[in-house]
């Protein structure tokens, strides 16, 4: 459980590590976070010597194609909450990773066919509620929060489907990407554009450390996550949230009064029949196996 409240605690700060690097444009950090992910990926797999899943990866084109969709999702995601990070708007980033596992539960059942019970029903329709609210209420979509939710969503999707491990999964998708990445800074590189050899030396480090930064806390989630039950590690992915949100409106200034404090409580009350209902399962589940035949016996 340490792990992955360290992992969400993690996630919550980033805006304060993003805000460091704002000299940087947003599409520039995130080339430098692939590739410096890429570099710290493949010093943890040599140290651990785990190469062998390459191979039979590589003759798993399907397994391939889809984890570069979702490194191309993941990219996005990266780009769109970087670039919203440093332009002021914490907030609407927030309210994008509140909704994303609502999102997630609507993509199963229209997906996968997963079947929806009632209270997963009414969480979700609470959340369009929300959303058309602040649509109404702004007189313009929510599209930040929006674009947020529903590529970390299908990112989510994908890695359900791609069979792979966190670090394995991780490391294909760095190593995919990392062709684009290469050819990126070698052009940036030719016009004399390359942010890294213009940015200060402490945006240097910064741009360095962005691939620890973004592993360490995906495998210690991942750790966490095979340990604990899917309940609590689902209460687990609001605390990240919750820390943009309170970083944006107390450390940032951010605005958060009327129609959208109004549209986050609504959300709010979705996240906490969505969880109460996730949690009640959990508990009657453990209460019938511990009344079974047998569960008391050695």
């Amino acid at each position: 459980m340490l792990h992955a409240v360290a992992a969400s605690v993690l996630w919550g700060l980033f805006p304060l590590y993003f805000k460091l690097l704002k000299e940087v444009a947003s599409f520039d950090i995130v080339v430098h976070r692939l590739f410096w992910s890429c570099v710290f990926l493949a010093g943890v797999l040599a140290w651990r010597r785990q190469w062998r899943w390459l191979g039979e990866v590589a003759r798993q084109p399907r397994v391939v194609g889809g984890c570069l969709l979702s490194a191309l999702l993941l990219s996005g995601n990266w780009t769109l909450y970087v670039w919203a990070v440093n332009a002021g708007r914490i907030v609407d980033t927030s309210l994008g990773y509140f909704m994303s596992p609502l999102m997630s539960v609507f993509m199963g059942y229209l997906i996968l066919k997963e079947r929806m019970r009632p209270l997963q029903w009414l969480s979700v329709l609470l959340a369009l509620g929300a959303v058309l609210w602040l649509t109404f209420a702004n007189g313009k979509l929510p599209w930040i929060s929006l674009l947020i939710a529903l590529s970390f969503a299908f990112y989510g999707l994908l890695r359900k489907t791609a069979h792979l491990g966190p670090l394995e999964g991780l490391s294909l998708e760095t190593l995919l990407m990392l062709p684009l990445v290469l050819l990126l800074l070698g052009i940036d590189s030719l016009r004399g554009s390359n942010a890294f050899t213009h940015a200060s030396t402490s945006a240097q480090v910064l741009l360095m450390l962005s691939g620890p930064i973004t592993v360490v806390p995906l495998l210690l989630f991942a750790h966490g996550a095979r340990r604990i039950p899917l309940s609590m590690l689902g209460l687990m992915q609001y605390i990240s949230p919750t820390i943009q949100l309170l970083g944006g409106v107390l450390i940032y200034g951010e605005p958060f009064t009327g129609a959208r404090a109004i549209g986050f409580c609504v959300i709010w009350a979705a996240l906490a029949v969505y969880s109460a209902e996730g949690l009640w399962r959990y508990l009657r589940s453990r209460a019938q196996s511990s009344t079974e035949p047998g569960a008391g016996s050695a």
